[in-house]
């Protein structure tokens, strides 16, 4: 069992920069592939990014690409998401969760997530 805290998410300006947390307890955090999703209103949840175990291989949603940034601590049980250049299509209540197994796109790969924290972008 892990449980999942995400801190960070607030109201910005278009072209601001945001770093969301997710500190994490229970099992080894070093053994979870970690994710972030995200949930707009009336839409559909959709992925982020994705970070290995070690941290070495990461991976992004297009529309997200090069503008975000995962990164994981294992030392202090917590993965980041730094996002840089937000636009107001990235409002959203953000997610991160958690994986026993290797890290993914899809959101029924994770076992475990957190109670979100929501981002605002205004134009």
């Amino acid at each position: 069992q892990v449980q999942l805290v995400e801190t960070g998410g607030g109201l910005v300006q278009a072209g601001a920069s945001l770093r969301l947390s997710c500190a994490a307890s229970g099992r080894t955090f070093s053994t979870y592939g970690m994710g972030w999703f995200r949930q707009a209103p009336g839409k559909e949840r959709e992925f982020v990014a994705t970070i290995s175990m070690s941290g070495v291989w990461t991976y992004y949603a297009d529309s997200v690409k090069g503008r975000f940034t995962i990164s994981r601590d294992n030392a202090k049980n917590t993965v980041y998401l730094q996002m840089n250049s937000l636009k107001p299509e990235d409002t959203a209540v953000y997610y991160c969760a958690a994986a026993t197994r290797r890290p993914s796109s899809r959101g029924g790969d994770y076992e475990y997530w957190g109670q979100g924290t929501q981002v605002t972008v205004s134009s």
